[in-house]
Formats: C-alpha cells, sequence, structure tokens
C-alpha cells in the first residue's frame, strides 16, 4: 500500500509541476528576405515567415543600424526562434548585433532579442557591395 501512495503523490506532483502545452516554449523556425542600404546610418527592409509548431505566420521587419555601414546588400537569412511561448510574443522591437560582407556575394548573419526573451538567430547568403558591423534595432509585425 506504501508503494502505491507513494508512486500515485510522485505522479501528481510531476502533472502539477509540469506546464501546460499552450504555456511551454517551443523552437520556431524563421526565413527572411532582407534588403538594406547605408553609409555610417543604415536601413532595411523585409518579409519573412515564421514557422511555429506547425503553422506559418507571415511577418514584415524594418530596421535602422548605427556603426560601420557602407553599401547595399540584399539577404536570404535562416535560423531559429527560442523562447517563445505563443505568436504574440514575436512580433515587437528587437535589439540586434550582426554583420555582412558582400561582394558580389557574401555572408551574413545576427542575434536579435526582445524584452519579451525571445533570441532570434539567423544567418545566410548576401548579394551586393556592402560591408557591416553595428548595432541595430529592429522591428516585426505580424501580417
Amino acid at each position: 500500500m506504501g508503494r502505491y501512495a507513494a508512486g500515485l503523490a510522485m505522479l501528481v506532483l510531476f502533472a502539477a509541476g509540469s506546464p501546460a502545452p499552450s504555456q511551454a516554449q517551443a523552437m520556431g523556425q524563421i526565413s527572411v528576405v532582407f534588403a538594406k542600404v547605408g553609409l555610417i546610418v543604415g536601413a532595411g527592409r523585409g518579409r519573412g515567415v515564421l514557422t511555429y509548431r506547425g503553422r506559418n505566420y507571415p511577418f514584415r521587419v524594418s530596421g535602422l543600424s548605427l556603426g560601420i555601414t557602407a553599401g547595399a546588400s540584399a539577404m536570404r537569412l535562416t535560423g531559429h526562434v527560442s523562447g517563445l511561448r505563443g505568436v504574440k510574443d514575436f512580433a515587437g522591437t528587437y535589439d540586434a548585433v550582426g554583420g555582412s560582407g558582400a561582394l558580389i556575394g557574401g555572408a551574413g548573419g545576427v542575434q536579435m532579442t526582445n524584452a519579451k526573451g525571445l533570441t532570434i538567430s539567423l544567418q545566410g547568403p548576401a548579394a551586393g557591395l556592402e560591408f557591416a558591423a553595428n548595432r541595430s534595432g529592429i522591428r516585426i509585425s505580424l501580417q
């Protein structure tokens, strides 16, 4: 009888301590097409798709950067979003640190975080004539 009660108590504690599926964090996949131009101060716009829990969510992205920026480029970035509890947490303003380089073709990458604790990591090819190493403010809005 003692083992049965202990097992039942463990099961109840485990079930009570586990977050409900709607509250649990899940990883999202992201792809973005982004074009930017700048000389010291840069600006860019793009669009992308967040894939989260089997559904696709289109979004728009825009941003300003300050740092070492010269030239223009277009990038096709892919990566992941961590810390998602729900799609509503994805939209908003992000602080970003990143860099890219392109002389006809090259590569870029960025790591972004927002006030809700989400982290977006992106990387991929860049085309154009540009060199950048800067800090940016990025705005993402779901469509």
